[in-house]
């Protein structure tokens, strides 16, 4: 749940659509999926962006939350529900409560506290944890604040943290993030600040229950939006039904706020813990981290405006990794739309239907499969299988990767099968060639699903299928009556 204090960028795309494609394969899978999104409103560096443009801080969350769901929606994200911290007030519900519970245990005290803040953070560092005495992540100078605030005692819950984390009770993606997450925990946990005195934060955010004077630091409100998305405090069955969170898919910048700091919180609150964190890395350009002072912004909207939706989903999930960086080139994504999407999947694809529905009537019948048949979808049953694992691991490139495997073999026993010159001399020969590309077809239309959405419910809408499990992919159909195909991707002329 990203901060609105600027428009979207290309990184919030890439996190939408590998969290929008792990939750279409789960789905598909038979599994009761719930996915919640939002904006995160109540921090500081909303207010300073809001004071840098001269709006009020509540006109420049709604405007650019606006922009965040805006992109939600033509990227293709399957939410279930939008969380705007500001304004809901089951959110307002929820941080009070969670407040309450974790003071009740005696976890959450005052004093007074100078450090090192980083608004881009919002966090305080120690002096240690700086690089060049800059901030690790934005690479500026951390504010020197002295201030009386209240604490969470993040250090009571060291021992506990470290097991969960080490026993996998609470699994963390990938296996190198974990050891990152486990080398803070032992390096000592240090109590942390979870208000900022009203002065500071201009009074934007939601009060300190039964104090005024101080406003709920943003990571004690922000990520109670996952409680919030799931019922807590105003729908009880809901919350029952949906909580504990399978998986919160995150940013390896904000690792330590989830996998240390929320599990305390929730620890402490007596609530259960999520059961996974899926780390992604960062879209960079040219190497670096995209960032407003380098001027090296890429819009997603301008992105999916000239190469649509699938196309760009395609892109960030086969050529970023799913636990890596990945740098955006907009060349690279144009080769990776003509070679692979358009010569390769389209290719095999619109030649096969239009083979099909231009030779055959679009109608194609056999009682048996040939032995080449056979051998070929046998090698794509079990790429299939392969990518199946994959999506399973939440490794989206990977099983792309094996989608396009799939559509090689296609190709290629396409052509090496002639059907344009056996159906002179043996139409039911032909005919057969057909039928298993029809059935290759079929199986990369329900692969893609996760991947690219509109492409795969327009294939199979032309062979009367619809999205299903990936275990159905292997199934044998040996009778076709397509309706008249479209090219599935358009070629990009200017590459």
């Amino acid at each position: 749940m990203p901060y609105v204090n600027a428009k979207p960028h290309i990184g919030h795309a890439l996190e939408c659509v590998q969290t929008d494609a792990i939750a279409r394969f789960r789905k598909i899978s038979g599994d009761d999926v719930y996915l919640t999104t939002g904006a995160d409103e109540n921090s500081l560096k909303n207010v300073q962006a809001a004071e840098k443009l001269g709006i009020s801080t509540e006109e420049l969350c709604k405007k650019n939350a606006g922009l965040f769901r805006e992109l939600d929606d033509r990227i293709g994200l399957s939410y279930d529900i939008f969380v705007r911290s500001s304004v809901d007030a089951g959110h307002l519900k929820t941080t009070n409560a969670l407040w309450d519970m974790c003071n009740k245990k005696g976890d959450i005290y005052k004093k007074e506290y100078s450090g090192l803040y980083c608004v881009g953070c919002e966090v305080f560092y120690t002096e240690t944890e700086l690089e060049g005495g800059m901030c690790p992540e934005h690479r500026t100078r951390p504010e020197v604040v002295h201030e009386e605030n209240y604490f969470f005692r993040l250090s009571k819950y060291q021992d506990v943290i470290e097991k969960l984390v080490e026993s996998n009770a609470v699994e963390i993606m990938p296996d190198a993030k974990k050891h990152e997450v486990l080398g803070f925990v032992r390096s000592g946990l240090e109590d942390f600040s979870i208000s900022r005195s009203i002065k500071r934060s201009h009074g934007w955010g939601i009060p300190v229950p039964g104090d005024d004077s101080q406003i709920i630091y943003v990571w004690f409100d922000a990520l109670g939006m996952y409680l919030t998305g799931a019922g807590f405090q105003s729908d009880n069955a809901k919350f029952e039904k949906l909580w504990p969170a399978d998986m919160h898919v995150i940013g390896k910048g904000v690792i330590r706020f989830h996998a240390v700091y929320w599990l305390a919180m929730l620890l402490s609150a007596g609530l259960e813990l999520p059961k996974s964190l899926l780390v992604h890395g960062y879209v960079t350009s040219n190497g670096q981290k995209m960032s407003k002072s380098i001027g090296n912004i890429v819009d997603p909207f301008e992105v999916i405006g000239k190469y649509g939706e699938d196309a760009t989903r395609y892109y960030l999930l086969k050529e970023v990794s799913t636990f890596q960086d990945g740098d955006f080139s907009e060349k690279i994504m144009k080769e990776l739309i003509n070679n692979e999407l358009v010569g390769n999947i389209g290719n095999f694809v619109n030649r096969t239907l239009s083979f099909i529905y231009s030779k055959f009537g679009g109608s194609i019948k056999l009682d048996e499969i040939s032995e080449d048949g056979k051998d070929i979808l046998n090698k794509v049953h079990m790429l299939a299988s392969e990518s199946e694992e994959c999506m399973k691991q939440s490794q989206m490139n990977l099983a792309l990767l094996r989608v396009l495997e799939i559509s090689n073999l296609g190709n290629q026993y396409f052509q090496a099968r002639e059907p344009w010159n056996l159906i002179k001399k043996d139409e039911e020969s032909a005919e057969g060639v057909l039928l298993v590309c029809a059935n290759i077809s079929r199986e990369l239309g329900i692969l893609i699903y996760p991947h690219m959405p509109e492409a795969s419910e327009k294939l199979l809408g032309y062979l009367n299928e619809k999205p299903q499990a990936f275990k159905n992919a292997e199934k044998i159909i040996k009778e076709f009556n397509i309706g008249e195909p479209k090219i599935l991707f358009k070629k990009i002329d200017d590459a």
